[in-house]
């Protein structure tokens, strides 16, 4: 706030989404900014379901005299902070699978080939939602094959943790996704950091999703977009351990022969949207 219009903060109505916290976390307690201001009214659009918060800071806005009002707009709010509630209350990271298939439903070519699929306005749309997660994985395979450097830099914002499920090791460190910066490799051999590379050990692969999720949630990353291989993303289906999925079909694209597409066996279409060849349908899992 300007220092000529902070006479106007003892006036005013504070409008949050989320209840403000009361614990020293990244920074200090929001409450406390609040109280020191003098803001006489705060509107509340959800509680906080993190235990250190949960209704704490409710209460001591309360105390200081204020006016709270709580569950305005609950559901939308609920909604846009839903990666954190996920993440508090299912105790793992917000999941979106996302991949790009042809018009008859092949997500590579069989030759074992780089193959760019969705057009170059979707790609950029893609590295807008990797600005958005908090860590992006991708298989063996897909690191191999393709070569991503798995960043943003078809758009202006932060990049997000890079992630690899690598159980066995094959990988070089001369790929592209270990040279932009911090890198975790799932793998079954062992727990050790080099400069950027962190291996991270997954000794249960019979549950290979949920082993993953529990490690990003001691990890505490929030989200992740799972962006392939094929296999990597229907285990994901088969356990029925996702949030959404964005699909970009492109319309005028066809591979004789290649590798299946995964297949959604739960989920509702909440929208879709063409970009010129590409059709992208955003599916929520209800489930």
């Amino acid at each position: 706030v300007k220092e000529e219009d902070k006479a106007f903060i003892s006036s005013s109505i504070l409008y949050v989404s989320l209840e403000p916290c009361t614990h020293f976390g990244k920074t200090p307690p929001c409450v406390d900014l609040i109280i020191q201001n003098k803001i006489p009214s705060v509107v509340i659009g959800c509680r906080d379901p993190f235990k250190e918060v949960d209704g704490k800071g409710i209460e001591k806005l309360i105390a200081a005299g204020i006016n709270v009002s709580v569950g305005i707009a609950e559901k939308e709010s609920r909604i846009l902070n839903n990666r954190f509630f996920t993440f508090q209350l299912s105790k793992q990271p917000y999941v979106i699978l996302k991949w790009a298939q042809s018009s008859n439903g092949k997500i590579t070519s069989a030759k074992k080939e780089r193959l760019q699929i969705s057009n170059n306005y979707s790609n950029r749309l893609v590295h807008q939602w990797r600005s958005e997660e908090a860590g992006i994985l991708v298989g063996t395979n897909t690191a191999l094959l393709d070569d991503p450097l798995l960043t943003t830099r078809l758009w202006n914002g932060p990049s997000p943790l890079r992630i690899v499920l690598d159980l066995n090791l094959r990988l070089p460190l001369t790929l592209n996704l270990f040279k932009a910066g911090k890198t975790i490799v799932f793998n079954r051999q062992k727990n050790e950091k080099k400069g950027d590379v962190h291996y991270y050990q997954i000794k249960d692969t019979e549950y290979l999703p949920k082993q993953l999720l529990n490690a990003l949630f001691e990890l505490e990353i929030q989200s992740v977009i799972v962006e392939g291989g094929a296999r990597l993303l229907q285990s994901f289906i088969d356990a029925d351990l996702w949030n959404e999925a964005r699909i970009i079909t492109n319309n005028e694209l066809e591979i004789p022969e290649g590798i299946a597409a995964p297949t959604l066996s739960t989920g509702a279409i909440t929208k879709e949207k063409k970009i010129f060849s590409d059709t992208i349908t955003y599916y929520h899992n209800h489930s």
